[in-house]
């Protein structure tokens, strides 16, 4: 049976990397051998309270932002792994889960691993299509993300390198245009491209070509990304080179993400956006209007500020359309977003597609009763022209209960009310709610 020691080897490690820190400095610090912090990295030595209290000290946070998080998310990967059908005649419970999690977690990874990779070579044998890679590139992707919380240090300080050369808060679109050509050569055009083609890159020509239909924010941010990706191109190879991805499909797309974090730190700059967020109570329209950026933009931002001794609120962030296909997973709140699609029915991500524009709000109640602050919002996307195909989709953002009287949304509601709380799951075939009116499968694991 699993005890009750603090699993934190993985969040120290990625902390101690982000800092820059070898296992020997950091151990020096705290006083301890580098064999033993290297053991406590893989959970393989348990780790005292006073110890938690340096760790916690060192890296600017609370213990529980060290000591929860990761296993949790790990075990929710699993229960929804493991409510596969193809595991149906398996007598595997939902504590049987818990400890695999807690006890053997690289083994978890690894079995995560495969079942997306068994998803992927189905999906692509149904579809007679050989690129098996494709569904689990954005998964890896988003794997990596989630690993990192969603914070690059190196890419923070290349984008606060090169904003002062950029000029003003936040740059214009003429500005970053004059920036691109004047260090990098590459000249910037508004042209009709065609419908699959937001921007295209000619490097023999050395032009940014941005289609005519994109709004001026979409403009903005195309330009920003391309200065991301010249100005960052080795930090960026970097990051990639450690990430270990298992193919090339992977790190293109890894690449994209990062070049698009840039973007998003050149245009909102870390602390004068998270200085600005706060006083703004996190007024989601307020930040797009002053940073001259969109709603979607502002909401991925926020869930990037974890920068040790300057954290922002911990936000997850998932991404749906109208069918439910999640596109975009990321929690640093701690709630468990579905990896495969197929969420919980009454997340209000999905409610915001019946008053489209609008901003609608939910106090979330988990089973493991975790409560949640949740706003999502409805998008367009597609070209600006006549008889364009668009897509609707909705984004939600939130936090822990906790946190919620800092955002704008929470005035005026009684946030201890139990019956406001809507109770929710992450997916009907893991949720333990067996007499839920909305519930579309079974649960398929026992509970314990």
């Amino acid at each position: 049976m699993a005890d009750d020691t603090p699993q934190i080897g993985g969040k120290l490690r990625q902390l101690r990397r982000q800092r820059g820190l070898s296992q020997a400095d950091l151990a020096a610090e705290l006083d301890i051998s580098p064999s033993y912090l290297n053991l406590i990295e893989h959970n393989r030595r348990k780790i005292t309270v006073g110890l938690l209290l340096k760790l916690a000290q060192k890296f600017g946070l609370e213990i529980n932002d060290l000591t929860e998080g990761d296993e949790a998310r790990l075990a929710g990967d699993l229960m929804e792994m493991f409510s596969d059908e193809i595991f149906g005649d398996l007598d595997i419970t939902n504590q049987d889960i818990k400890e695999l999690a807690h006890s053997h977690p690289a083994m978890a990874k690894a079995a995560i691993h495969l079942h997306d990779a068994y998803r992927s070579t189905t999906l692509s044998l149904n579809r007679a299509q050989p690129r098996a890679d494709e569904p689990l590139a954005s998964e890896q992707v988003s794997d990596f993300l989630q690993r990192h919380s969603n914070y690059f240090d190196k890419l923070e300080n290349t984008a606060a390198r090169i904003l002062p050369d950029i000029g003003g808060t936040p740059p214009t679109q003429e500005a970053l245009s004059a920036y691109l050509l004047n260090v990098f050569g590459y000249h910037t055009e508004i042209a009709n491209l065609p419908p699959d083609q937001s921007t295209r890159l000619n490097q023999t020509t050395e032009t940014l070509t941005i289609s005519s239909v994109l709004p001026p924010e979409s403009r903005t941010f195309a330009i920003a990304k391309t200065i991301g990706r010249f100005a960052a191109e080795d930090d960026i190879a970097a990051i990639i080179h450690g990430a270990n991805f298992s193919h090339e499909t992977v790190e293109t797309l890894a690449r994209s993400a990062l070049c698009s974090y840039v973007a998003g730190a050149v245009l909102m700059p870390y602390s004068l956006f998270r200085k600005t967020a706060e006083e703004m109570r996190y007024d989601i329209e307020r930040l797009s209007i002053t940073f001259q950026v969109s709603f979607e933009q502002v909401c991925h931002r926020l869930t990037t500020l974890q920068r040790p001794g300057e954290t922002g609120i911990p936000f997850h962030l998932i991404r749906t359309d109208i069918a439910g296909n999640i596109s975009k997973r990321f929690s640093m709140s701690g709630i468990q977003i579905p990896r495969h699609g197929g969420a919980c029915p009454r997340w209000n991500v999905y409610e915001a597609f019946l008053s489209p524009g609008r901003i609608t709000i939910q106090l979330s109640l988990m089973p493991d009763e975790k409560r949640f602050f949740c706003i999502a919002r409805t998008l367009t996307k597609g070209e600006n022209r006549h008889n364009a195909t668009v897509r609707h989709m909705s984004i939600g953002l939130g936090c822990e209960m906790t946190h919620a009287a800092k955002l704008v949304y929470s005035d005026g509601m009684d946030l201890t009310d139990e019956a406001k709380l809507t109770p929710v799951g992450v997916s009907c075939r893991i949720c333990p709610r067996e007499n839920c009116s909305v519930r579309a499968f079974p649960a398929q694991l026992e509970r314990r």
